[in-house]
């Protein structure tokens, strides 16, 4: 963990970018996907740096935070949603009218659990 206080917006920054890179890792270890990948010229070299990239970030996160998001990814894909006419856009369920107020906070669904970011 960071010696410096981390805002909760850019914990939520923070758990999106922690979801890019673990499907990134996903996919490039995915034998049919890799395959694919490198058919089309792609190399997977940097394997080990998007594995030591997601350890450094997930450092940032807060470690209940972080918890959270590990056991919600079990579940869903797409871990960490954002929140787009007042619906959760994992579920479609319309968000409670009193999470547009705490737009800092990290917030979620009520429905299906995933993790809102307001855009």
């Amino acid at each position: 963990m960071t010696d410096h206080p981390v805002k909760k917006q850019d914990q939520v920054r923070l758990l999106v970018a922690l979801q890019d890179l673990d499907h990134m890792l996903k996919e490039a270890q995915d034998a049919k996907t890799s395959a694919k990948f490198q058919e089309m010229g792609f190399p997977l070299d940097g394997l080990g740096e998007l594995k030591k990239a997601r350890e450094v970030l997930a450092q940032h996160v807060k470690p209940q935070l972080l918890n959270r998001y590990q056991r919600v990814s079990q579940s869903y894909e797409r871990t960490v949603v954002p929140v787009v006419g007042e619906l959760c856009t994992g579920c479609l369920s319309k968000v409670p009218t009193s999470f547009r107020y705490e737009k800092n906070a990290v917030m979620t669904c009520e429905n299906c659990g995933r993790i809102l970011y307001f855009t």
